[in-house]
């Protein structure tokens, strides 16, 4: 895998009572991968956190997870059926393979591998959970302009960017999101911010001034998550999409699905998600638990990252000689 690459991957980590093996908790790190566990080792506590808001890249699960005997593949039918999307990679601990298990057990896997040859997973890994690249340069210009979007929204809070990751899951966060289509000449797919309705609004209307006694619909709120996917495609769009009009229009549409009691959305393509988290803090309000907002990206109509280019400013224009100023 490409060390110098800015985007990581969340996986759960399945893999024994205790502390993951030291030479899996390295083999995560070298790889970019943020690997979490549960509290509880019990498939109750697994199944919990699948329905829970977390947002992965993939589960690495030991056979023997449990502490039994073939207790891992029981969880592993689990999750497939409740989390097909996500990729599981299997842990055993005598042969890298799938050899042994029954043809439906081993269909749930992306790979089976052992400590002694983690260079089986590593491959995998690049092949399903970092099959795409994501620019540095395009990644880090995304952070820029949003963080340029919601702060003339948001005048009183911090905003805290973390690390871009990967996701293969479908899960919606929180009540509300936004989704605004990309089409360019490099790339096609759609734009969501998601939030937590609930506190989202409460920041709203503490920014807006409006007494605690006093109530604002959702609507309002509405209104500024919308503004704030508004200004972060215009700025996208100047900085990232040329002007080709000789561009077919008449292009491919795939269906969106989305089922709001299960939380999910598809949108008819495997490739993994681009998740930017955003962390809204109050600076006067130390004591307010800081608000979360999620940025996601999927390019599930057209990728061609090696056709990307930055538009040139006005600024670069000038020092090379194209422009002048007068």
């Amino acid at each position: 895998m490409n060390s110098n690459k800015m985007v990581v991957s969340k996986v759960l980590v399945l893999d024994g009572a205790g502390l993951p093996p030291d030479s899996l908790k390295a083999f995560c790190e070298e790889c970019g991968l943020v690997a979490i566990k549960p509290q509880q080792g019990d498939a109750d506590s697994v199944m919990t956190i699948l329905k829970s808001n977390v947002d992965l890249g993939g589960i690495l699960l030991h056979e023997n997870y449990g502490g039994k005997t073939g207790q891992g593949l029981e969880l592993a039918r689990a999750i497939h059926a409740s989390r097909p999307e996500l990729p599981l990679f299997l842990r055993r601990d005598a042969v890298s393979s799938v050899a042994g298990l029954a043809e439906q057990d081993a269909a749930m896997f992306r790979c089976a591998y052992t400590l002694a040859d983690l260079q089986l997973l590593k491959a995998t890994l690049e092949a399903s959970i970092f099959s795409r690249v994501y620019p540095n340069d395009l990644v880090r210009g995304i952070t820029e302009i949003t963080r340029g979007a919601l702060q003339p929204l948001f005048r009183e809070c911090d905003i805290d960017v973390e690390t871009p990751y990967l996701v293969k899951d479908r899960i919606i966060y929180g009540e509300v999101f936004t989704m605004m289509a990309i089409d360019s000449h490099w790339c096609r797919g759609y734009m969501m911010l998601q939030a937590a309705e609930e506190a989202m609004m409460a920041l709203i209307s503490r920014e807006a001034g409006i007494d605690e006694g006093e109530t604002m619909t959702f609507r309002e709120l509405n209104n500024v998550l919308g503004e704030a996917t508004n200004l972060a495609w215009g700025a996208f769009k100047s900085r990232y999409v040329s002007q080709d009009v000789n561009r077919c229009q008449c292009q491919t549409q795939v269906p969106i699905i989305i089922n709001h009691q299960r939380r999910y959305i598809s949108f008819g393509s495997e490739d993994p998600q681009l998740c930017i988290k955003y962390t809204l803090r109050e600076r006067n309000r130390p004591d307010v638990a800081p608000v979360p907002l999620f940025q996601r990206f999927v390019f599930n109509l057209n990728w061609s990252p090696d056709e990307f280019r930055e538009n040139p400013t006005v600024e670069s224009l000038v020092e090379s000689g194209e422009l002048e100023l007068f």
